[in-house]
């Protein structure tokens, strides 16, 4: 029999975590409100609260581990970048080789290399790199007598190398944040239990007065806000955590 804790949401841990500070923000400016219908809605109340947001923000993924994994995202994709010089060099050598190479250039894996490269595809990326590679060791004598060097072609190999090495350490870093949330989903039950409360008590006090308002404690409305500010190129934008439910 599992010990698995569900998950009383269909969303997103980190959603519910940005729902929950948009809702927090709400209920400070409203409390006098909220404390009129009920004294359960008080300060120790929104403490208690921000006090849960505050604990689950670390669960989404730890400041450290933030930080630890954008210097592995920046350096993988400063190295794959650098590839598009390599891919420039080595057609020109090739072009210089003309019969001497039994292939078409189309077929060298260039064009997939490149696209992989500026989808910012590390998969895609090492996959064909590793086939160039392969192209450059069939042809290597020839393309060494045109001026390609020993280094250069070692410097391709190690290319390689460095971006599965670093694709593994992301995917090390996803694994963590993802078990670290599974982890928790106790505490991120309770703050949905609590977020309920907030926004059945809102609905209450809101509908038919206040349509503005009222969307501010409709979890589906918050959560289409939170969709639209956690698009890549916006300020709120996603954690970078593997996706969960």
């Amino acid at each position: 029999m599992s010990n698995e804790i569900l998950r009383t949401y269909a969303c997103k841990d980190e959603e519910l975590l940005f729902i929950s500070i948009f809702v927090s923000l709400s209920l400070k400016r409203d409390l006098s409100e909220f404390g009129t219908y009920s004294p359960v809605f008080n300060r120790a109340y929104v403490s208690v609260f921000d006090g849960k947001i505050a604990v689950l923000k670390e669960v989404v993924m730890p400041k450290f581990m933030v930080t630890e994994r954008k210097v592995v995202t920046t350096r993988l994709y400063g190295t794959m970048d650098g590839l598009l010089d390599s891919v420039r060099h080595l057609t020109g050598y090739i072009k210089l080789a003309k019969s001497g190479i039994s292939i078409p250039i189309e077929d060298f894996g260039f064009a997939a290399l490149r696209k992989a490269v500026n989808a910012k595809d590390a998969e895609g990326t090492f996959k064909s790199l590793q086939f160039v590679n392969a192209n450059v060791a069939k042809f290597k004598d020839v393309l060494v007598a045109k001026g390609l060097s020993e280094e250069f072609v070692a410097g391709l190999i190690s290319t390689a190398a460095s971006i599965a090495a670093d694709k593994q350490l992301q995917y090390e870093y996803d694994t963590k944040a993802t078990a670290l949330l599974q982890s928790n989903v106790g505490g991120f039950n309770e703050l949905n239990a609590q977020l309920l409360e907030i926004l059945s008590v809102g609905k209450i006090l809101y509908t038919g007065k206040d349509t503005v308002k009222l969307k501010e404690y409709t979890f589906s409305e918050l959560l289409k806000k939170v969709r639209r500010t956690s698009k890549p190129g916006s300020d709120d934008a996603s954690t970078g955590t593997a996706p969960t439910k």
